[in-house]
């Protein structure tokens, strides 16, 4: 069992703001941790990590990472962390990126094997696609046997295919070492495939925590989906008007009335939204 309630003052871009989390994480979980950018998510993780101090107390297992009295240094906490960066060692080779954490070769094979990079073990870090970059240092988090599993939205560089076929190996890492894991993302397909729980931050507050699915699928009124996006483009196609939006991977075309094409303009974050199959679209 992870206990958190911390505090912390963050001076944003957006200006201050407080972090408060108080929750209970269950071990063996696997948690999406999401909400806009700047609400605190990647500062809960570090917090989490000891990568930043921070007021109140962490306890895993009953253990005390952090209270009034200790504040346990990163190194001594049983952690894996996965940045966005890969943060690999240049000079050292695939395989010694993860026997520098642990000399157990075994269990670099095991990993290696896993994410099919034992033809690569000898290679640098230089001479690897993106993909592959992350995938060692994956591997490399896991060497530790960590109790718990930190990802800081390792996977938000990468395209489409690449994405599916680490969240797979994510997953298959996370019920083979049986490790508690957290992480920071802003896709709703990655989060609703990997995790049983969903905490969602705004402004550093807890807004909702609960089941994945059914924050995803919450919605307000008789709404059938919503999506967040971005309007690229209005233009006026014979007598209607037609909003081009970005959502995630997809670009997507909606109807618009002339009312809204005079409200919206280029750069408008959105919600996409339907009502018996008739697509809504509302300001952020």
């Amino acid at each position: 069992m992870i206990e958190i309630d911390i505090y912390k003052k963050l001076h944003g871009s957006s200006g201050d703001m407080e972090l408060r989390v108080k929750l209970d994480i269950r071990d063996h979980e696997f948690v999406a941790l999401t909400g806009h950018s700047g609400s605190g998510k990647s500062t809960l993780l570090r917090i989490i990590a000891g990568l930043e101090k921070a007021e109140g107390s962490l306890r895993v297992d009953g253990i005390p990472w952090l209270d009034t009295h200790v504040n346990l240094p990163t190194q001594k906490r049983e952690i894996g962390f996965v940045f966005q960066e890969y943060a690999l060692f240049p000079n050292m080779s695939v395989e010694d990126n993860l026997l520098f954490v642990v000399k157990d070769r075994e269990l670099a094979t095991k990993l290696l094997d896993m994410t099919e990079l034992n033809d690569l073990k000898d290679r640098m870090p230089n001479s690897l696609s993106g993909g592959q970059k992350q995938r060692v240092a994956l591997c490399r988090a896991m060497m530790s046997r960590p109790k718990l599993l930190l990802l800081d939205e390792p996977l938000s560089a990468l395209d489409p295919r690449m994405r599916n076929k680490l969240q797979v190996e994510i997953l298959t890492l996370h019920r083979e070492f049986g490790t508690t894991t957290i992480m920071v993302s802003h896709d709703p397909s990655e989060i609703y495939k990997l995790s049983n729980h969903a905490i969602e931050l705004h402004h550093g507050e807890v807004v909702r925590y609960g089941n994945s699915r059914e924050i995803l699928m919450h919605s307000q009124g008789s709404q059938k989906f919503s999506f967040e996006g971005e309007i690229l483009e209005i233009k006026k196609a014979d007598v209607i008007y037609v909003a081009i939006i970005s959502i995630g991977q997809q670009i997507v075309e909606v109807v618009i009335t002339k009312e809204e094409a005079d409200r919206f303009v280029v750069g408008d974050i959105v919600t996409v939204g339907t009502k018996a199959f008739a697509p809504t679209i509302n300001r952020r």
